[in-house]
């Protein structure tokens, strides 16, 4: 049997264009409906503030601003995934989170160098599953190093 990964598929949009995109389950804490959260100044542009997890203080960063994809529009649908990032917890909008599946690693392509504005830095890979095409997230590269401390810094401050 080949070996497989997990993986919570959720989908950013824009325009008319729909990215479904993978992220290891075992970095996925739970999965929220979307809250308004509590806008911070002079936070970075993509972190739409902080919400109230169960007594603990998270940040809350747009990952459509993050990919430079325009606003997420808030719907039904919207979710904040959250996720585990280098012993930091954070929620991550999306618009909608459609399955948790399995796919094979024989089923992984290396990634492009660049997709939809998203550089391979923040890639593992694509993913394809019956036709379609799952661009695959490294969790612990979609903020840089600076960006992880200054999260930190939010979080701690408002505690």
């Amino acid at each position: 049997m080949a070996e497989e990964i997990q993986l919570v598929v959720f989908m950013l949009k824009q325009d008319d264009m729909v990215c479904e995109y993978g992220v290891p389950i075992t970095q996925v804490q739970e999965i929220i409906t979307m809250t308004r959260p509590t806008q911070l100044p002079q936070a970075p542009d993509f972190v739409e503030g902080i919400i109230n997890l169960r007594g603990r203080i998270i940040p809350i960063i747009d990952l459509k601003k993050r990919f430079q994809m325009g606003n997420s529009d808030i719907t039904s649908d919207t979710r904040s995934v959250v996720v585990e990032v280098e012993g930091q917890t954070m929620g991550i909008i999306v618009d909608e989170v459609s399955e948790v599946l399995r796919l094979a690693n024989s089923d992984i392509e290396p990634p492009p160098a660049i997709i939809g504005g998203i550089t391979a830095e923040y890639l593992t890979g694509v993913g394809k599953i019956e036709g379609r095409l799952l661009i695959l997230l490294d969790m612990n590269k979609i903020l840089t190093d600076k960006e992880k401390a200054d999260l930190v810094g939010v979080a701690n401050a408002e505690e």
